[in-house]
């Protein structure tokens, strides 16, 4: 595909492309069930991605009926689904048990001696989660991103080739089973650990035909100091929004707010200032969150005492709801042999149209990684090992183009990656046309992807990562623009209130023909275990 030498070959039953939380759970439990493993990471598993590098919180709820009541009721009324999230928090107790028991991490203790399991050090859970992934047997390919998934004569799905970007040779890897857990897509926001979250996984999935779901709640938006990619805002609860004259933006905030603060930022800068931390608070929060303070302290700012300049980056996906659809409780999608887990997959069954960083991000890696690690090791056994004769995904009419049909057509080296990526991050607020007028800006830059993105090696990496934001923009506003009302995090000026009559999930597909429709009841009924949601 991108040389004329002969290519490397591997065969497994389960493959698992990239290996955050997500994908390093699917690799344990497929491997525990019995299947031949192998994890094939953009990164080095362990030590990339958006958990690897910071501390999160993650969603572990006391069972107490009345706690999970409060946790499952404020989520429900934002659309998610009851049996979804009652199966999280109970998969995350299993997974957070197994992570102290057998990976001995050491979660802090209470004044009882009892562990406090609702925070987890990225660097720390990452390290260990590598570890039991290797004695468990798993093949591990660092720095082998995936180009384009296999399909059999039936349409199934049925390996993936790569590109080992240690020697630039292309890998072919033949799978019973595929799991999808490459992250969401961040648009090339620079926070800690992102740069590999461009949405790879989202437009390997389409290409292979499946859907993606509740796109329209990907417009996240994090705030940081301006100059910085620091997009951690747990602490900003304890901030007070200024205008440039010292008076208070009335209305502003983190968690219910962040839309005043986007329609000032059009007009004049906005500051902050953590001033409402007492100073136990502060002392607490620097021993919490050291990595938000060595940004502050390099700056000569503090933030308790001084106003700091802040800005708003878009980080989709990552922090929004959207992604591919999960079509069964095994987290399997509309494709045969195809699984998402993890940010790749759509978090709307537990988060409904809103969520953010960690927290119900972290359980839903967990959980569903490990749903679909198990799932796809029980497909894998079903059916015979594929063999020759497996053809690209995404080769027809209506995907990308197979990337050795591109060569034809190779730009010079590096110039069509560099433009096409800037095109695809380059809206950094909502545009003042409105998300029609940056739907056909994104159509613009999808038509210039699909003639001239040819390349090979190194290059044909980067040009997929540009496709994939490119492509993560045009279903976003194709669906934002289809949902004709204010839900969750998907805001529309012309259309203020919920619309009672839009209370479903909202499906998109299609890469050079984007389309978006309401979920129906029976599709509905399947992916939540038997009823609607």
């Amino acid at each position: 595909m991108t040389s004329t030498e002969p290519e490397q070959a591997l065969s497994t039953d389960v493959l698992v492309i990239v290996g955050g939380p997500a994908g390093t759970w699917a690799a344990i439990k497929a491997a525990q069930a019995g299947a031949d493993v192998v994890l094939a990471d953009k990164g080095y598993t362990g030590a990339s991605g958006a958990t690897a590098s910071v501390g999160t919180g993650i969603w572990y709820v006391d069972d107490v009926p009345e706690v999970r009541e409060a946790a499952m009721a404020s989520r429900e009324a934002l659309g998610a689904d009851r049996d979804w999230m009652a199966r999280v928090l109970d998969e995350t107790h299993a997974r957070m048990d197994e992570l102290a028991r057998i990976q001995r991490y050491p979660f802090p203790v209470d004044t009882q001696g009892r562990q406090l399991r609702g925070d987890l050090q990225g660097p720390e859970y990452m390290r260990r989660q590598r570890t039991r992934v290797r004695r468990l047997g798993v093949r591990i390919l660092d720095h082998t991103p995936a180009l384009e998934l296999l399909t059999d004569a039936d349409g199934v799905v049925s390996g993936a080739r790569a590109l080992d970007r240690t020697t630039g040779e292309t890998v072919r890897i033949e799978a019973g089973a595929v799991v999808l857990a490459a992250g969401g897509c961040a648009f090339q926001s620079k926070t800690l650990g992102c740069d590999v979250n461009t949405g790879d996984g989202a437009l390997l999935a389409v290409e292979a035909g499946a859907r993606l779901s509740g796109m329209e709640f990907s417009n996240a938006y994090a705030i940081a100091p301006k100059g910085t990619s620091l997009t951690k805002t747990a602490y900003y609860s304890w901030a007070t929004f200024y205008r440039a004259d010292g008076s208070v933006l009335e209305g502003a905030g983190s968690t219910r707010g962040r839309s005043v603060i986007a329609r000032a930022l059009v007009t004049e800068p906005v500051y902050a200032r953590f001033d409402r931390a007492t100073p136990v608070e502060r002392r607490a929060m620097r021993k919490g969150q050291p990595n938000t303070f060595l940004v502050f302290d390099r700056l000569g700012i503090d933030p308790f005492t001084d106003l700091f300049e802040i800005t708003l980056l878009a980080e989709g996906t990552v922090r929004g709801t959207g992604g591919v659809r999960i079509a069964d409780q095994d987290c399997s999608t509309d494709v045969p042999g195809l699984y998402a887990a993890g940010d790749t997959a759509t978090r709307e069954l537990i988060c409904g149209g809103f969520t953010g960083g960690g927290s119900h991000n972290a359980a839903w890696a967990a959980s569903s990684g490990s749903w679909a690690g198990r799932g796809a090791a029980a497909f894998a056994a079903r059916r015979d090992r594929p063999g020759h004769g497996l053809r690209a995904a995404g080769c027809g009419e209506d995907g990308m183009p197979a990337p050795h049909r591109c060569r034809e057509r190779r730009p010079p080296r590096g110039r069509h990656r560099r433009t096409t990526r800037g095109a695809a991050v380059r809206p950094k607020l909502p545009a003042p046309r409105g998300p029609s007028g940056a739907g056909a800006a994104f159509a613009g830059t999808w038509s210039a992807v699909r003639e001239g993105l040819g390349a090979s090696g190194e290059e044909l990496f980067r040009a997929r990562e540009a496709a994939a934001m490119v492509a993560h923009g045009r279903w976003m506003y194709h669906a934002a623009l289809q949902r004709t009302e204010s839900r969750g995090m998907h805001k529309r000026a012309d259309r203020p209130a919920p619309d009672p009559a839009q209370h479903h999930r909202l499906l998109t597909g299609g890469l050079d023909e984007i389309w978006s429709r309401p979920e129906s009841v029976q599709e509905q009924l399947v992916a939540s275990g038997g009823r609607a949601a």
